[in-house]
């Protein structure tokens, strides 16, 4: 009996833990394999755009003159070679065009951070989907941008000043998004890897598996600015308010030194 007794006073111990382990994983987003859901409402976020991709196709252009044929001509070719007029036509793998936005301010600037995918991918998308970046603070954003710019330049080797100019598009987010930020203890455990500075490989299957259940995205924190907090949205109809900021200037003196940064206000 006595035997008996302590089999029953271990199981229900096991059960209490059992109990108490999925309530921690309901809490921190645990159960289904996924980090935790956070409700985010933030506004001025900031993705940069090299100035040279500013601007729409037709826009610039329109800016040469051309006689009326050919500019129709040229603009044929540009939506031959285009992934975001691509992706506007319902042509490309990755993303339907009834999920990208029309009608709306810089709607062709929300449509090019999906349509464009970067060869390889990114840290939480793939080579065939991209994602609409953008950090908490402008100084995250600018540290992000000359990383990868200054990666870039060392692959080549290059030994050269390099002066490359940004545009700043804020943009406001309201909704859930799956969090990656170490608020508690508990909160992003188990997701480490996939802030690893040197590999995307862990991030992008979870990224994957997120966008299958229907993710809006992901916040995280910055791996190339200690501090800062970046979001990768994984919707274009969730980027709301879209609109220019200041244009930001790099200066690199070669591929391995830091950047000079030079902020010019909004050109009205």
């Amino acid at each position: 009996m006595a035997a008996e007794g302590r089999e029953k006073a271990a199981a229900k111990s096991r059960g209490t833990v059992r109990s108490r382990a999925q309530d921690e994983d309901r809490n921190t987003g645990r159960e289904d394999g996924c980090p935790k859901l956070a409700s985010l409402s933030r506004n001025n976020t900031h993705r940069l755009i090299p100035t040279r991709y500013a601007d729409d196709a037709e826009g610039v252009l329109a800016r040469l003159g051309l006689p009326q044929s050919q500019f129709d001509n040229l603009l044929q070719l540009d939506g031959a070679t285009n992934d975001r007029v691509g992706g506007e036509a319902n042509l490309l793998p990755g993303i339907s065009v009834h999920e990208l936005v029309f009608g709306v301010p810089y709607y062709h600037i929300i449509n090019a951070a999906f349509t464009y995918a970067r060869p390889g991918g990114t840290r939480f998308s793939s080579s065939y989907r991209g994602a609409w970046y953008a950090a908490f603070a402008s100084k995250t954003a600018q540290a992000e941008v000359a990383y990868h710019y200054a990666q870039g330049l060392r692959e080549i080797d290059w030994r050269e000043e390099e002066v490359v100019s940004y545009r700043d598009y804020l943009a406001d987010f309201h909704s859930e998004f799956h969090d990656l930020r170490k608020n508690d203890l508990r909160s992003a455990r188990g997701f480490e890897d996939c802030l690893d500075p040197d590999s995307y490989r862990a991030s992008q299957r979870l990224a994957a598996d997120l966008l299958g259940k229907g993710s809006a995205g992901i916040v995280y924190p910055s791996v190339r600015h200690q501090g800062g907090t970046c979001i990768a949205c994984f919707r274009p109809a969730l980027v709301g308010n879209v609109r220019q900021g200041e244009k930001i200037i790099f200066t690199f003196l070669d591929a391995y030194h830091p950047p000079k940064v030079r902020v010019s206000p909004t050109e009205m």
